[in-house]
Protein backbone atom coordinates (compact mmCIF):
# COMPACT_ATOMS: atom_id res chain seq x y z
CA UNK A 1 0.00 0.00 0.00
CA UNK A 2 1.14 3.14 -1.10
CA UNK A 3 1.13 5.88 1.88
CA UNK A 4 1.40 8.86 -0.67
CA UNK A 5 -1.28 7.67 -3.55
CA UNK A 6 -3.37 10.03 -4.85
CA UNK A 7 -6.88 8.53 -3.12
CA UNK A 8 -5.02 8.36 0.31
CA UNK A 9 -3.91 12.08 -0.30
CA UNK A 10 -7.20 13.24 -1.31
CA UNK A 11 -8.63 10.85 1.71
CA UNK A 12 -6.44 12.93 4.04
CA UNK A 13 -7.54 16.47 2.71
CA UNK A 14 -11.31 15.75 2.63
CA UNK A 15 -11.14 14.38 6.43
CA UNK A 16 -9.24 17.23 7.93
CA UNK A 17 -11.35 19.78 5.97
CA UNK A 18 -14.49 17.98 7.29
CA UNK A 19 -13.12 17.92 10.69
CA UNK A 20 -12.71 21.70 10.64
CA UNK A 21 -16.29 21.96 9.53
CA UNK A 22 -17.10 20.12 12.15
CA UNK A 23 -15.74 22.28 14.72
CA UNK A 24 -17.03 25.64 13.22
CA UNK A 25 -20.63 23.63 13.01
CA UNK A 26 -22.22 25.75 16.12
CA UNK A 27 -20.90 28.98 14.93
CA UNK A 28 -23.46 29.30 11.48
CA UNK A 29 -25.37 26.63 9.82
CA UNK A 30 -23.75 27.06 6.69
CA UNK A 31 -20.79 24.93 8.40
CA UNK A 32 -23.27 22.43 9.00
CA UNK A 33 -23.80 22.20 5.52
CA UNK A 34 -20.44 22.16 4.66
CA UNK A 35 -19.78 19.47 7.12
CA UNK A 36 -22.22 17.37 4.99
CA UNK A 37 -20.48 18.35 1.45
CA UNK A 38 -17.44 16.87 3.29
CA UNK A 39 -19.10 13.57 4.13
CA UNK A 40 -20.04 12.99 0.43
CA UNK A 41 -15.93 13.53 -0.23
CA UNK A 42 -15.22 11.26 2.87
CA UNK A 43 -17.75 8.34 1.64
CA UNK A 44 -16.64 8.59 -1.99
CA UNK A 45 -12.64 8.26 -0.36
CA UNK A 46 -14.30 5.21 1.39
CA UNK A 47 -15.22 3.69 -1.55
CA UNK A 48 -11.87 4.59 -3.62
CA UNK A 49 -10.10 2.76 -1.28
CA UNK A 50 -12.07 -0.46 -1.21
CA UNK A 51 -13.94 0.28 2.22
CA UNK A 52 -17.29 0.26 1.48
CA UNK A 53 -18.64 -0.07 5.24
CA UNK A 54 -16.77 3.51 5.77
CA UNK A 55 -18.17 4.70 2.93
CA UNK A 56 -21.52 4.09 3.35
CA UNK A 57 -21.45 4.73 7.27
CA UNK A 58 -20.16 8.77 6.24
CA UNK A 59 -23.40 8.78 3.51
CA UNK A 60 -25.33 8.64 6.42
CA UNK A 61 -23.19 11.05 8.75
CA UNK A 62 -24.08 13.67 5.58
CA UNK A 63 -27.88 12.49 5.64
CA UNK A 64 -27.97 13.37 9.16
CA UNK A 65 -25.97 16.12 8.48
CA UNK A 66 -28.17 17.64 5.91
CA UNK A 67 -31.26 16.94 8.28
CA UNK A 68 -29.90 19.07 10.77
CA UNK A 69 -29.18 22.35 8.21
CA UNK A 70 -32.81 21.99 7.23
CA UNK A 71 -34.14 22.24 10.72
CA UNK A 72 -31.40 25.42 11.81
CA UNK A 73 -32.79 27.15 8.54
CA UNK A 74 -36.09 26.58 9.61
CA UNK A 75 -35.53 28.03 13.29
CA UNK A 76 -36.20 31.72 13.58
CA UNK A 77 -33.84 34.18 15.03
CA UNK A 78 -30.93 31.58 13.32
CA UNK A 79 -28.12 32.99 10.65
CA UNK A 80 -28.65 31.13 7.55
CA UNK A 81 -24.87 31.96 6.19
Amino acid sequence: MQVFSPVNMYGSAVLIIMMIFYIYENRRPLFTLLFGVMCLGSSAYGFLAGTWPFGVIEIIWAAFSFRKYVSLRQKPGTAHF
